[in-house]
């Protein structure tokens, strides 16, 4: 059982020891330390948080615990109940709050949940300000308002459907296009808050929706992480529906795959790469995804005449990176899309209708449209961490080995060879050394990164 303090929130799985998990002391603990940042950024007689939470079976203790929190700091609260990460993101501007709270773990187990930390633009908070939080909670001086300065908490369940109101209102959503295609969808929605707003996104748009697991009960019926091996039912449906393709997200909606209508993945590394192709054929310019996302991004990047750049592992690298490029898309090749002509954040919404857009003005199947791009094939692997290995130390030592190689080492080390590469760093979100690999066959990425593991475990000493 763990608990990850991390700039980007707090993480870990719940009950347990206090300070080991993810316990009623520390979600309140960490909802004041953001809420007393929150109110150290100005001072005015009243504030703001959206708070919203994905299905899991956790949420409803953690949102109530937080919320009341943030009330007794003398906050005001608005209650999104279930939702989705991206709906939480486009909320917090619409309601001129000045920050927000997303409860969820992303693509993690059930026995997981997470506060996910906002800014006032409803963007993640960078690495400065998620110091300053933790500082905050460990110094644990918060100061809570008297009972006549108490906040409030007013529900506000609409905005799933203003969040698909502002995905219509696209420039680029051909809405009219694909619903003269007249498709047939099947929706894995991992039994969370995509089983909400995906299939409601689809009928809107004219799509005919079959719903698997699409009851936001926490109940995930698989891994929730949205790779082949955990989608067999979903490529099952698909085939016997006769569907057109197939979606699945994650738990919070911020993470986007395809299945053709074979029932074979589109590749969840190449979501943002046709999303992107779409886009910078319509408003030619930069992409960033991060540095362990497929080389197709730069590939179709360069076809339409822009530049790409890769930035360090994390949302909020990636969208600090766009800024400064002005990237007209990007994201991570996790299946995450950041369109900022809505928002910047990870938004599978945006993604499956810009998706649509572009399957229905090509008029082609899913399998073609995937031939059009150049196939690289990645293997994603991992390393359990123990306390007794030095993971700097390690990668280090991994940097000194491949020094007449092309190395960055921005976030861990990544070796680009000249038909593949490996990226070697410690994740954000478990406690574990993630080894991406990418090359022009599965047999020869699996076969580095197994290459590499065994020399990460040799000089480890495991």
């Amino acid at each position: 059982m763990t608990l990850i303090k991390s700039i980007s929130g707090i993480r870990g799985t719940i009950g347990g020891q206090v300070g080991d998990n993810l316990t009623p002391l520390d979600a309140v603990k960490f909802a004041a330390a953001y809420g007393t940042w929150l109110k150290e950024q100005r001072y005015k007689e009243h504030y703001k948080v959206v708070v919203g939470r994905d299905a899991r079976i956790s949420g409803e203790m953690i949102q109530n615990l937080v919320m009341n929190t943030l009330v007794g700091l003398g906050i005001d609260v608005v209650d999104l109940g279930l939702s989705t990460t991206p709906t939480v993101e486009i909320a917090v501007p619409m309601e001129h709050a000045d920050g927000g709270i997303i409860l969820t773990a992303s693509h993690n187990p059930k026995q997981w949940n997470a506060l996910k930390l906002l800014n006032a633009k409803g963007e993640f908070l960078n690495g400065v300000e998620g110091e300053k939080i933790l500082k905050i909670a460990e110094a644990d001086t918060m100061q809570f308002a008297e009972v006549d300065d108490l906040g409030e908490i007013t529900k506000n369940q609409a905005y799933i459907d203003l969040h698909i109101d502002e995905v219509l209102n696209l420039d680029l959503v051909n809405v009219k296009a694909i619903k003269d295609a007249n498709l047939k969808v099947v929706v894995d929605g991992v039994n969370s808050t995509g089983g909400i707003a995906i299939p409601e996104l689809l009928e809107r748009l004219g799509v005919h929706p079959v719903k698997l697991y699409c009851e936001p009960n926490g109940q995930f019926p698989h891994n929730p992480e949205p790779l082949k091996e955990h989608l067999t039912d979903l490529s099952e449906m698909v085939v016997k529906e006769n569907a057109d393709f197939g979606i699945v997200v994650d738990p919070d909606v911020d993470r986007l795959a395809f299945m053709d209508e074979n029932g074979e993945m589109f590749g969840e590394e190449y979501t943002l790469v046709a999303c992107a192709d779409y886009v910078l054929s319509k408003t030619p310019g930069n992409t960033v995804s991060n540095m362990s996302s497929s080389r197709a991004l730069r590939d179709v990047t360069e076809k339409h005449g822009g530049t790409y750049e890769a930035s360090a592992v994390g949302e909020v690298n990636v969208v600090a990176l766009m800024k400064k490029n002005k990237a007209v898309i990007g994201g991570e090749g996790n299946g995450g899309i950041i369109y900022p002509e809505s928002h910047y954040g990870r938004d599978s919404l945006v993604g499956v209708a810009l998706f649509l857009s572009l399957l229905a003005e090509k008029e082609m199947q899913v399998s073609e449209l995937r031939k059009t791009y150049t196939s690289y094939f990645m293997s994603k692997k991992k390393i359990q961490l123990t306390p007794q290995i030095d993971v700097d130390a390690v990668l280090n030592t991994m940097q000194s080995r491949y020094a007449n190689e092309n190395i960055t080492t921005v976030d861990g080390v990544k070796i680009d060879f000249a038909e593949n590469w490996v990226h070697l760093r410690k994740s954000n979100t478990e406690p574990i050394i993630r080894i991406y690999t990418e090359a022009k066959s599965q047999e020869i990425a699996d076969a580095l990164a197994d290459r590499f593991i065994a020399e990460l475990k040799e000089i480890a000493g495991i």
